[in-house]
């Protein structure tokens, strides 16, 4: 197994096993759910925006491994960015979940979320990794409607 597979491997199972953020958050001022029908990942997002800065990120709900890791991961990526911020980062993020971008590429810079790329060889747990983030898409537009991965 290649040295990105492992490190893949132990990344996703540290943050199922110990998801950061993974709470209600009670002053959120933005909230979303998701759902994903082809694995039946749920999730809700809280986010607390202020002057257009997500001062605080959390999320709860029930899911694969690769569905808790994402969120796990995306919410340690969030704090303290714009909302313009995590949409270019949404962008970046699915385009490299796709198998569209490298992850190494400085102008998708990604950090420690390239090591979510491993997904991209598996086309079904694509959407898995993928709701967080569109949760929280739908979170910061306040749209109504349940995110999904459809």
């Amino acid at each position: 197994m290649s040295e990105l597979s492992e490190l893949y491997q132990e990344v996703i199972l540290d943050h199922n096993k110990s998801p950061r953020n993974f709470h209600r958050l009670a002053d959120a001022n933005r909230r979303a759910e998701g759902y994903n029908p082809l694995c039946g990942d749920q999730i809700t997002v809280y986010v607390k925006v202020e002057d257009d800065v997500i001062k605080e990120i959390s999320f709860e709900g029930s899911g694969c491994a690769i569905s808790k890791a994402s969120a796990s991961m995306m919410t340690d990526s969030l704090k303290g960015r714009t909302t313009a911020e995590a949409e270019a980062l949404f962008d970046r993020v699915h385009k490299m979940l796709k198998g569209e971008v490298n992850p190494g590429d400085d102008s998708h810079d990604l950090g420690k979320l390239a090591v979510l790329s491993g997904v991209c060889h598996f086309p079904a747990r694509v959407k898995c990794a993928s709701l967080s983030w569109h949760t929280l898409r739908t979170a910061l537009k306040r749209e109504k409607e349940v995110a999904s991965t459809e």
